[in-house]
Protein backbone atom coordinates (compact mmCIF):
# COMPACT_ATOMS: atom_id res chain seq x y z
CA UNK A 1 0.00 0.00 0.00
CA UNK A 2 1.20 3.40 -1.30
CA UNK A 3 0.59 5.82 1.39
CA UNK A 4 0.63 9.93 0.73
CA UNK A 5 4.38 11.44 1.26
CA UNK A 6 4.43 15.00 2.33
CA UNK A 7 7.18 16.51 0.21
CA UNK A 8 8.98 20.15 0.96
CA UNK A 9 11.54 21.68 -2.05
CA UNK A 10 13.71 24.25 -1.32
CA UNK A 11 14.06 26.64 -4.03
CA UNK A 12 16.23 29.29 -4.85
CA UNK A 13 15.70 30.01 -8.66
CA UNK A 14 17.56 28.27 -10.23
CA UNK A 15 17.60 25.05 -12.57
CA UNK A 16 18.81 22.71 -10.00
CA UNK A 17 15.53 23.76 -8.07
CA UNK A 18 13.45 23.35 -10.66
CA UNK A 19 15.34 20.24 -11.30
CA UNK A 20 14.17 19.01 -7.38
CA UNK A 21 10.75 20.27 -8.29
CA UNK A 22 10.05 18.31 -11.53
CA UNK A 23 11.99 15.02 -9.11
CA UNK A 24 9.07 15.95 -6.30
CA UNK A 25 6.53 15.89 -8.69
CA UNK A 26 6.95 12.57 -9.60
CA UNK A 27 7.07 11.03 -6.46
CA UNK A 28 3.74 13.38 -5.74
CA UNK A 29 2.48 11.19 -8.50
CA UNK A 30 3.62 7.93 -7.32
CA UNK A 31 2.77 8.67 -3.82
CA UNK A 32 -0.36 11.14 -4.63
CA UNK A 33 1.52 13.31 -2.28
CA UNK A 34 1.42 17.01 -1.47
CA UNK A 35 4.33 19.62 -2.42
CA UNK A 36 5.09 22.80 -0.10
CA UNK A 37 8.30 24.85 -2.34
CA UNK A 38 9.96 27.25 0.51
CA UNK A 39 12.25 30.14 0.06
CA UNK A 40 14.35 31.62 2.92
CA UNK A 41 15.55 35.42 3.48
CA UNK A 42 17.71 36.01 5.80
CA UNK A 43 17.34 39.21 7.28
CA UNK A 44 20.87 38.79 8.91
CA UNK A 45 22.81 39.31 5.75
CA UNK A 46 21.16 42.84 4.79
CA UNK A 47 22.44 43.92 7.82
CA UNK A 48 25.78 44.24 7.40
CA UNK A 49 27.89 47.31 6.36
CA UNK A 50 30.38 45.94 4.15
CA UNK A 51 29.53 42.99 2.00
CA UNK A 52 32.35 39.98 1.45
CA UNK A 53 34.41 40.23 -2.25
CA UNK A 54 33.56 37.95 -4.83
CA UNK A 55 35.94 35.39 -5.11
CA UNK A 56 36.09 34.77 -8.91
CA UNK A 57 34.19 35.14 -12.36
CA UNK A 58 32.18 32.20 -11.49
CA UNK A 59 31.02 33.76 -8.23
CA UNK A 60 30.10 36.96 -9.98
CA UNK A 61 27.51 35.21 -11.90
CA UNK A 62 26.10 33.41 -9.63
CA UNK A 63 25.72 36.47 -7.33
CA UNK A 64 22.59 38.60 -7.68
CA UNK A 65 23.13 41.84 -5.74
CA UNK A 66 19.98 42.52 -3.19
CA UNK A 67 19.99 45.62 -1.36
CA UNK A 68 17.22 45.47 1.26
CA UNK A 69 15.06 42.92 3.13
CA UNK A 70 12.15 43.94 1.18
CA UNK A 71 13.81 43.57 -2.18
CA UNK A 72 15.23 39.97 -1.25
CA UNK A 73 11.43 39.55 -0.10
CA UNK A 74 10.52 40.21 -3.73
CA UNK A 75 12.83 37.91 -4.92
CA UNK A 76 11.85 35.40 -2.91
CA UNK A 77 7.65 35.90 -3.08
CA UNK A 78 8.99 35.70 -7.24
CA UNK A 79 10.74 32.63 -7.09
CA UNK A 80 7.96 30.73 -5.17
CA UNK A 81 5.44 31.88 -7.89
CA UNK A 82 7.65 30.62 -10.35
CA UNK A 83 7.60 27.26 -8.59
CA UNK A 84 4.50 27.65 -8.43
CA UNK A 85 3.95 28.01 -12.24
CA UNK A 86 7.21 25.50 -12.72
CA UNK A 87 4.69 22.83 -11.31
CA UNK A 88 1.48 23.52 -12.56
CA UNK A 89 2.88 23.31 -15.76
CA UNK A 90 3.31 19.64 -14.55
CA UNK A 91 0.04 19.57 -13.69
CA UNK A 92 0.83 20.08 -10.01
CA UNK A 93 -0.48 22.58 -7.72
CA UNK A 94 1.83 23.50 -4.48
CA UNK A 95 1.62 25.54 -1.54
CA UNK A 96 4.86 27.83 -1.32
CA UNK A 97 6.34 29.43 2.07
CA UNK A 98 8.42 32.09 2.44
CA UNK A 99 10.90 31.61 5.61
CA UNK A 100 12.89 34.12 7.77
CA UNK A 101 16.27 33.53 8.77
CA UNK A 102 19.21 31.36 7.73
CA UNK A 103 18.02 29.09 5.17
CA UNK A 104 19.59 26.10 6.07
CA UNK A 105 18.15 26.38 9.53
CA UNK A 106 15.09 27.79 9.07
CA UNK A 107 14.25 24.92 6.52
CA UNK A 108 15.21 22.01 8.55
CA UNK A 109 13.29 23.42 11.18
CA UNK A 110 10.44 23.98 8.95
CA UNK A 111 10.41 20.63 7.57
CA UNK A 112 10.63 18.89 10.88
CA UNK A 113 7.89 21.25 13.04
CA UNK A 114 5.66 20.76 10.04
CA UNK A 115 6.44 16.91 9.65
CA UNK A 116 7.25 16.44 5.96
CA UNK A 117 8.56 13.11 4.94
CA UNK A 118 11.15 14.56 3.22
CA UNK A 119 13.56 17.51 1.39
CA UNK A 120 14.60 17.58 -2.11
CA UNK A 121 17.14 20.35 -2.70
CA UNK A 122 18.73 21.39 -5.93
CA UNK A 123 22.18 21.66 -5.64
CA UNK A 124 24.86 23.12 -8.75
CA UNK A 125 27.63 21.12 -8.47
CA UNK A 126 30.07 24.09 -7.70
CA UNK A 127 33.76 23.07 -7.91
CA UNK A 128 35.26 21.73 -4.14
CA UNK A 129 37.22 24.76 -3.76
CA UNK A 130 34.27 27.15 -4.25
CA UNK A 131 32.18 25.11 -1.92
CA UNK A 132 34.81 25.80 0.54
CA UNK A 133 35.01 29.20 0.03
CA UNK A 134 31.12 29.36 -0.35
CA UNK A 135 29.60 27.06 1.31
CA UNK A 136 26.88 24.99 -0.06
CA UNK A 137 23.25 24.82 1.37
CA UNK A 138 22.10 21.71 -0.26
CA UNK A 139 25.68 19.90 1.82
CA UNK A 140 24.27 21.75 4.77
CA UNK A 141 20.77 20.59 4.46
CA UNK A 142 21.51 17.28 4.14
CA UNK A 143 23.84 17.27 7.27
CA UNK A 144 21.08 19.24 9.95
CA UNK A 145 18.67 17.53 8.60
CA UNK A 146 16.50 14.57 10.50
CA UNK A 147 14.12 13.53 7.80
CA UNK A 148 16.03 12.21 4.39
CA UNK A 149 17.10 14.40 1.66
CA UNK A 150 17.35 13.85 -1.85
CA UNK A 151 19.98 16.54 -3.23
CA UNK A 152 19.18 16.67 -7.17
CA UNK A 153 21.32 18.35 -9.95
Amino acid sequence: MVTSTKLLVATDGSAPAENALAYATGISDATDGSITAVYAVDPAVYERQESEPIEGLTDADERLIVESVSEAEERGAQMLEDAAECCAELGHDIETELLYGDPVTRITDYAEDSEFDTVCVGHRGRTEHAELLLGSVAKSIVERATIPVTVVR
